[in-house]
């Protein structure tokens, strides 16, 4: 049993406006703190007494300060807000202390700044800023497309770039968009909408739309890549576990100078035809050599989402993990029964193999093992040559 431990957190010159923030309506954020993370909290003016085992009181204590910076401005934080710092407070622990200086790190967009949640997130935001490609792989909801158009947005504001390409394959028309009804960006605009909501929340609509008919900004499918070279570009593809290796290999190779690429997807969930191979997967294979190459794996903790959305990602993970478990079980079992078989097979063979050959059908081994006096049939020989 892990003993109990009493800690001490301080926020200095908090207001009372503040305090209401941090607390909530009645003492409501607390209580869902102490609820989620199994401890007790005393708070006496500015000081929090936390008790209970050492991994929760840390988190608490993160929290807490957490809680104090999103008050600042006496700004009002919603259930969801505190939902995500309370998953924050259990990765931003895992940061070592050399990493925390180069965590630092938000993207600024015309809306505000964005602020990346958890140490996953952190250092996914980095790579994007620092890799010429980067990946993202993991369930819904863990932010991968989001943090890719925001700091597409981020790099666009500051003219470290001239243009931003989504991309995205359009499995559910097959590719076959000449069939749809149309131009092009109407055609691909449904399977393009979540890059879009994103693009609307951090710049505003006008803007989006002012940036596409100047092609600041554009759309594509995956398909319409081929062939051409993209130059001082941001580029996203999103859903990449929908591509083939074959679309895959093309769209690597369409980097130019001075362009950064972000692949974005989740292996769970692929929606190819059977058989076919994901080129996402295939992609994340080949490549692990390549060191300039960063690969961010996010799981269902880092889900900042719906409280019930991360539960539903456990909830999937754990069920795929127990199917894995069986099927290994009920492999090894055939193969256990396979090699029983080829073990009877070679004792009988070899049992088979030492019975004497000259024994045939209805003869006893007596029978032919016993000595055969010829001299007794000598006389009848001679008188028949006679």
């Amino acid at each position: 049993m892990t003993a109990s431990i009493r800690r001490t957190v301080e926020v200095e010159g908090v207001t009372l406006e503040r305090l209401k923030s941090m607390l909530g309506a009645y003492n409501a954020h607390l209580k869902l703190i102490e609820q989620r993370l199994d401890v007790k909290i005393a708070q006496r003016g500015d000081l929090f007494i936390v008790d209970g085992e050492l991994e929760a009181v840390e988190r608490a204590e993160v929290l807490l300060q957490r809680l104090y910076e999103e008050s600042a401005e006496n700004r009002t934080i919603s259930p969801d807000q505190l939902h995500l710092l309370i998953q924050g407070s259990q990765t931003e622990r895992e940061i070592a202390p050399d990493e925390e200086a180069s965590f630092q790190v938000y993207l600024q967009t015309r809306k505000g700044k964005i602020h990346p949640r958890g140490a996953n997130q952190h250092r996914y935001v980095q790579r994007i800023l620092q890799s010429d490609i980067s990946f993202g792989i993991g369930p819904a909801g863990t932010g991968k497309t989001y943090l890719a158009v925001a700091a597409a947005v981020d790099m666009l504001e500051r003219n470290e770039i001239q243009r931003i390409l989504l991309v995205r394959p359009a499995v559910e028309a097959g590719e076959k968009l000449g069939f749809l009804p149309g131009d092009l960006t109407q055609k691909i605009d449904p399977y393009l909408r979540p890059l879009y909501d994103a693009l609307y929340e951090m710049l505003g609509f006008e803007k989006v739309a002012k940036l596409i008919e100047r092609q600041v900004i554009e759309v594509a499918p995956l398909a319409y890549m081929r062939g051409r070279t993209l130059n001082h570009s941001f580029v996203i593809l999103d859903e990449a576990q929908n591509t083939t290796p074959e679309q895959m290999k093309m769209f690597l190779t369409r980097l130019g100078f001075g362009s950064r690429a972000v692949i974005t997807g989740d292996i769970t969930q692929v929606d190819l035809p059977r058989g076919q191979q994901s080129g996402l997967a295939h992609a994340l294979r080949v490549l692990e050599p390549i060191t300039e190459i960063h690969i961010t794996r996010f799981h269902s903790r880092d889900v900042v989402r719906h409280q019930l959305v991360q539960k539903i990602v456990e909830a999937y993970e754990g069920f795929d993990d127990q199917q894995h478990k069986l099927n290994v079980e009920a492999k090894r079992a055939r193969q256990a029964r396979v090699q029983e078989a080829i073990l009877s097979n070679d004792l009988a063979a070899d049992a088979q193999h030492d019975a004497p050959e000259h024994i045939s059908t209805g003869d006893t081994v007596n029978d032919v093992a016993a000595p055969v006096d010829h001299s007794i049939n000598q006389p009848v020989i001679d008188q028949q040559l006679k």
